[in-house]
């Protein structure tokens, strides 16, 4: 009797301890993603986020700025509006949570209370991976958001900074989105994720924000997007092509990386990618928690 009892409570503890890695795999994951200007964040994450929100898990899109002199013939209040806009209408297709700060477009400063207000958002989200620019880039809200969001990464699970808002119990993942800048240090892609499979919904996302692609953003004019509806389209398969040929060039550029992670056959298939750095300030990841975390390269 006594064998018997206790074959039944091994058996018991055996299928709750294979049972335990099914259970992680399975929970939801929080994923946050902060850009510095309403785009940057679809540009640098729109194709993982539509992944994940695909597999039940949560994703958050913030703007730090409100884009409110990011064109060339607007400004202010109505363009920020219609730059939420833009990103609302993405956030629709790909699937995300979506939160613009009211913070003037390049203004943003990496101050205490910026950093007060990132730790806040992170701690709320409860998030899993927090993504954003890597602090070396050419625009100084990009500089900036890097520098607070990782700034962060450590202060979200301090108890007494901010302790209106508890901490987190576990620190997440901190990863930088893709660049080409090479000082101080180059990008170097950790983490690289097939996009095929969402490739147009990232691109529908990202050519609704006329804007910004269509009229060019603070950089454009009005012979980027004339009257005449022949050459509007033709604007428009020249927008959709460069966005194209951008992320076909990241799967191209890392494809050792894909191989790494999906195998050479499912790797020499793949077209389209979007790629993430480690930030090493906070948690740093094992290969298998990564696949935990990153849940494609199943």
């Amino acid at each position: 009797m006594q064998y018997g009892r206790f074959f039944f409570l091994m058996v018991i503890i055996l299928v709750c301890v294979i049972s335990i890695p099914a259970i992680a795999a399975e929970k939801q994951l929080r994923i946050i993603c902060f850009g510095a200007h309403p785009d940057d964040a679809e540009i640098s994450a729109g194709g993982a986020a539509a992944l994940w929100v695909a597999q039940g898990h949560a994703v958050k899109f913030v703007s730090v700025t409100n884009g409110d002199i990011g064109h060339w013939r607007e400004a202010g209040g109505p363009l920020a509006r219609r730059r939420t806009a833009e990103v609302e209408r993405a956030a629709q297709i790909l699937g995300n949570t979506v939160q613009v700060l009211d913070i003037h477009d390049g203004e943003l400063m990496p101050t205490l209370e910026n950093r007060r207000l990132i730790t806040k958002l992170i701690r709320e989200w409860n998030a899993d991976i927090v993504i954003t620019h890597r602090p070396n880039d050419y625009h100084p809200d990009h500089r900036y958001v890097g520098t607070l969001v990782q700034d962060a990464a450590f202060m979200v699970s301090v108890p007494f900074f901010l302790p209106d808002v508890p901490p987190l119990q576990k620190n997440p993942v901190f990863l930088f989105s893709s660049d080409d800048f090479q000082k101080p240090s180059p990008f170097n892609a950790d983490i690289v994720v097939a996009i095929d499979a969402v490739m147009e919904k990232k691109l529908d996302a990202l050519t609704g924000m006329e804007s910004q692609f269509y009229e060019g953003g603070a950089l454009g004019s009005a012979d980027l997007y004339p009257a005449d509806p022949v050459k509007q389209q033709q604007r428009r398969d020249q927008v959709r092509k460069r966005f194209v040929d951008e992320f076909h060039r990241t799967a191209t550029m890392y494809s050792k990386q894909l191989e790494q992670w999906y195998g050479p056959e499912r790797a020499a298939k793949i077209q389209y990618a979007e790629a993430f750095e480690i930030c090493e300030y906070g948690h740093m990841p094992s290969k298998e928690e990564i696949k935990v975390l990153f849940p494609f390269y199943k």
